[in-house]
């Protein structure tokens, strides 16, 4: 890739607002998941569209059929956060390059790939492999997760050279700041923070799921950073933990009142979340 392929930008989100800004305005729509990232319906309102949500497959698993098929000539974005947020789930290359197939030649294809570091399955399509001309795909990355910078909002987008120019064309003049500019810098050259965390963060997934089959509490497989837990009254149950100081974050705003999104933290940290858990539940807030 070279550097007129690149857009850096003030956190991901930025780049999610001005692809609206840009292509988006009344009479036209975006189209993404069901429990998709919440600013995508944030970023089309903002810009006079409309939202078109598809339906999840059993198990917090993509329909990216259907949202192929959900796609129609008003239709000018399509956002896929892989892997999702807050679910934790992705989806894989057969079914990633089918949809490519069918996506007409007007619709940018967003590939938010906010967590994409932490992915552990072979079989996830890195987007990046497939920017070959034919289609209008945008890929998404920031320093926000794996390098641990989320407060000082830097993040990139890569596509071809005449949309990162558009990009340019319509964003702030300061949009990244000159602290925030040399952090990515060193953490680019820090690798041993990235084998750390996703050391730490293997052996955090690891323990937390064992612990909550221990507990009887559902779960959905992630591949990222965060674990999504049913534990039967989402918000109860963050305000039952906030009270024991752990914090949580409850995700009814997403479609799922039910469940609380858990980061892996370190070992102490997991450790007290799952003691904390243990003495919400036995007090009555079920998981059932």
């Amino acid at each position: 890739m070279g550097a007129n392929q690149i857009f850096v930008a003030s956190g991901s989100v930025e780049v999610l607002n001005l692809l609206a800004f840009l292509f988006v305005r009344p009479g036209l729509n975006v189209v993404f998941t069901e429990h998709g990232f919440a600013i995508y319906p944030l970023a089309a309102a903002a810009a006079g569209g409309a939202s078109k949500v598809v339906p999840m497959r059993p198990g917090y698993q993509f329909d990216l059929d259907g949202i192929a098929g959900a796609i129609d000539p008003a239709t000018r974005i399509v956002f896929l956060d892989n892997p999702n947020n807050p679910t934790g789930s992705i989806f894989r290359r057969a079914e990633w390059e089918r949809f490519l197939e069918r996506v007409p030649e007007h619709v940018v294809i967003v590939a938010d790939e906010a967590y994409f570091e932490f992915v552990r399955d072979p079989d996830y399509p890195d987007s990046l492999a497939y920017h070959d001309g034919r289609r209008m795909i945008v890929t998404l990355r920031t320093f926000s997760k794996i390098f641990g910078l989320a407060g000082l909002r830097v993040g990139y987008a890569v596509s071809s050279p005449s949309m990162i120019r558009l990009l340019n064309n319509v964003r702030q003049p300061f949009n990244v700041t000159s602290l925030a500019q040399v952090a990515a810098l060193a953490a680019m050259d820090d690798a041993e923070h990235v084998r750390k965390t996703l050391e730490v963060n293997a052996a955090g997934m690891a323990y937390l799921e064992r612990e909550f089959k221990r507990l009887g509490v559902a779960y959905v497989p992630s591949q990222a950073n965060f674990i999504l837990a049913d534990v039967g009254d989402g918000r109860a149950v963050y305000d039952k933990l906030l009270r024991l100081g752990v914090i949580v974050r409850p995700v009814g705003g997403y479609g799922l009142p039910r469940h609380v999104r858990i980061s892996v933290g370190l070992e102490a940290e997991n450790r007290r979340l799952v003691a904390a858990l243990a003495t919400v539940l036995a007090k009555g807030g079920s998981a059932a």
